[in-house]
């Protein structure tokens, strides 16, 4: 796994052994950062299921201003802070929270916290047919704290596997969706920002 592009574009990651960390690909991370474009440039960033921290040092080798990680794992957690070092940007760059990301997300809320984007590749749920989905990717767009952490245009970009086939409830504006073998990304707006491009 490597930054795909920007200032450390090649630079390899580390990846903590075993199957409990599934990072995004790195065609996948391409598309994604080829639609993002230009938003990425001095962001805030806020990446939810870390994992090895590849979103958030991709943001920040393409010009983010600054990144939070929330990993619960605190193996993964030391291999985001490894792939920092790694990456040659500067510690201050990231923040590594080890938390579970639901309890993060209502300290974010409660301090007024916002960012510019929010990404999130969270472990996939099972297929879901007939029935509304219970996945991590669902709680996440069902969660009341999360879009009043993203700024006014801000991005809130979700990875979830095709197989499941999520809600989009009120208050989230899909404005894309990137589809890669068994990858769904999903680009959503907050409903009152959306008409802002």
């Amino acid at each position: 796994m490597r930054i795909t592009g920007g200032t450390a574009s090649g630079r390899i990651l580390r990846v903590p052994k075993g199957l409990d960390v599934r990072p995004t690909p790195d065609l996948v991370k391409q598309a994604v950062f080829n639609s993002l474009g230009e938003r990425v440039v001095n962001a805030r960033v806020l990446e939810l299921f870390a994992g090895t921290g590849a979103l958030s040092l991709e943001c920040l080798s393409r010009g983010a201003a600054h990144a939070v990680c929330v990993e619960k794992a605190r193996r993964h957690a030391d291999a985001i802070r490894h792939n920092l070092e790694l990456a040659s940007f500067p510690a201050g760059s990231l923040e590594v929270r080890v938390q579970d990301v639901f309890a993060a997300l209502t300290q974010f809320a409660a301090s007024a916290s916002r960012f510019d984007l929010i990404l999130a590749d969270p472990p996939y749920g099972e297929k879901n047919l007939a029935q509304r989905s219970c996945s991590l990717a669902q709680r996440l767009l069902d969660d009341a704290h999360l879009p009043q952490l993203l700024n006014s245009g801000g991005v809130f970009v979700l990875g979830h596997a095709k197989r499941d086939t999520l809600e989009i409830p009120p208050g989230w504006h899909e404005i894309r969706a990137l589809r890669h073998g068994d990858s769904t990304v999903r680009f959503l707006k907050r409903e009152d920002s959306a008409q802002n491009g």
